[in-house]
């Protein structure tokens, strides 16, 4: 099944990035540009456990759809949550279920320089997010 294209489009600009310095810019930017969450939307029923930093992860159903809204304290934690948003946001809760995004970000070479804590941490939001959608579906 194919990506959503604004997943795509961040998929093909890490592409072109080769030095890992670069890519990290890069997550700190798509970071920058999520639109920070309300101060009540960060609960304890939004936030995901299993992070060391704090991340919040909101979502919304329409129809079929699922969308996702979320925001974290550590700046490239933060660009990681606009990278799932990007991929899972907008879908059938069906095609979210079976996307493994993990497997994903292995292939787009975006794991192998986070920390053991990090990934753990990207592991936790993408059961959280899967998990909602298994739920909606």
């Amino acid at each position: 099944m194919p990506h959503p294209a604004a997943f795509q489009d961040i998929a093909d600009n890490l592409a072109f990035l080769d030095d890992w310095e670069d890519r990290y810019r890069y997550l700190i930017e798509l970071g920058q540009a999520l639109p920070p969450l309300a101060d009540g939307e960060k609960t304890e029923e939004s936030k995901v456990h299993g992070c060391v930093s704090q991340v919040w992860l909101v979502s919304s159903q329409a129809g079929d759809r699922l969308s996702f809204r979320g925001e974290s304290d550590a700046m490239i934690v933060r660009g990681l949550v606009a990278v799932l948003i990007a991929l899972y946001s907008d879908r059938l809760a069906t095609e979210i279920a079976e996307t493994d995004a993990i497997a994903v970000f292995d292939e787009l070479g975006l794991r192998e320089h986070l920390t053991t804590q990090r990934s753990n941490g990207l592991v936790a939001m993408v059961n959280r997010m899967r998990g909602e959608a298994r739920a909606a579906a």
